[in-house]
């Protein structure tokens, strides 16, 4: 299930803050700040598409995220990999290692990121 961008950017500040009232969510959005009418159609929206969840406390409504980043990102990524990379899982990470100017210590995570998943291919 895709998202808009708008319903992205919001999802963005649930997964950070979940659970969260509405008020957290307006408050973390940046300036200028839609209406809570927005907000609120938004949530609807992402509810509908099984994205958002939320419970019922007193008059107020705690939202949680149904999907995680990773789950949500995941195929978005694969699609990238595969419609601009020729499938090639290698060259996305060439690219991106070349040219998103990562620093020796986000170089080192990755690569301890990449010699755990080699263990576990063991």
């Amino acid at each position: 299930m895709s998202l808009s961008p708008a319903e992205e950017q919001l999802m963005k500040h649930l997964w950070e803050l979940e659970p969260c009232f509405m008020k957290d969510l307006l408050e973390a959005l940046p300036e200028p700040k839609p209406a809570k009418t927005t907000v609120a159609t938004l949530l609807k929206r992402m509810i509908d598409k099984g994205m958002v969840g939320y419970r019922t406390l007193g008059n107020s409504r705690q939202y949680f995220t149904k999907v995680s980043k990773e789950a949500y990102f995941g195929p978005q990524v694969r699609g990238l990999i595969s419609d601009f990379f020729a499938d090639s899982p290698t060259a996305f990470a060439s690219l991106f290692t070349a040219d998103a100017e990562l620093s020796r210590s986000q170089l080192e995570e990755l690569q301890q990121l990449i010699d755990d998943q080699l263990k576990k291919k063991k």
